[in-house]
């Protein structure tokens, strides 16, 4: 891993798909719980700024879709695509 890339990114982006892959509803829920926590983690290594706050609001969106709480505006639910911003690591 080189200087300036933040590992969680990807690690969150692994636990989100993993949430999407999920057979069963608890280990979707414990995938997106996952992929929450990974996003706030790299969102604490960013400096403050649209990144950051890009980051923020995945991992609450992933709170709520653990919590079952439809997220307006998302149609990730329905069709399986992957909303938000593709983060770039290279």
């Amino acid at each position: 891993m080189g200087f300036g890339r933040n590992p969680y990114i990807t690690k969150a982006e692994a636990a989100e798909q993993k949430a999407l892959d999920a057979t069963d509803d608890a280990a979707r829920v414990r995938a997106y719980r996952e992929a929450a926590h990974q996003w706030d983690r790299a969102a604490e290594r960013e400096r403050p700024g649209k990144q950051r706050d890009e980051m923020q609001q995945r991992a609450d969106r992933n709170r709520a879709l653990a919590d079952g709480d439809a997220v307006e505006g998302d149609d990730a639910a329905a069709d399986g695509s992957e909303g938000g911003p593709d983060f770039n690591l290279n």
